[in-house]
């Protein structure tokens, strides 16, 4: 999985891009398709920065998530818990899919029921 970080307005220290890196591959636990994450986080009003994510994963268009707040690492944790409720919630209709072949039928009309007194010619 890739993890790209870039900055808009400012610097991070490498120490800094590591424990957001960290963080970011933390998802891998919950859906082992990622490809790729790509943090933006815009420092231009350094009181309250603004991070930006898109997240690759295969067989997907993909996911998206911002936050602005008082603090950098309180953004960025907000972002990587709406990305990761965005997986659940893909993984969990994926799943659904698997389980019950009805659900996978989308707009598929009922089956027509047959009267047993009826007669068929």
């Amino acid at each position: 999985m890739l993890v790209k970080i870039s900055t808009r307005h400012g610097h991070l220290s490498e120490a800094s891009q590591q424990n957001i890196s960290a963080k970011a591959e933390k998802l891998l636990r919950i859906f082992d398709r990622i490809t790729a994450i790509e943090l933006t986080i815009d420092l231009k009003d350094s009181n309250s920065p603004r991070v930006d994510a898109k997240l690759s994963a295969e067989h997907t268009d993909g996911f998206a998530a911002h936050d602005q707040a008082e603090n950098l690492m309180g953004a960025i944790d907000t972002v990587l818990h709406r990305l990761e409720q965005q997986l659940r919630k893909y993984k969990e209709k994926v799943s659904d899919r698997h389980r019950n072949p009805e659900v996978r039928r989308e707009g598929a009309a009922p089956e027509a029921e047959i009267d047993a007194g009826a007669d068929v010619d």
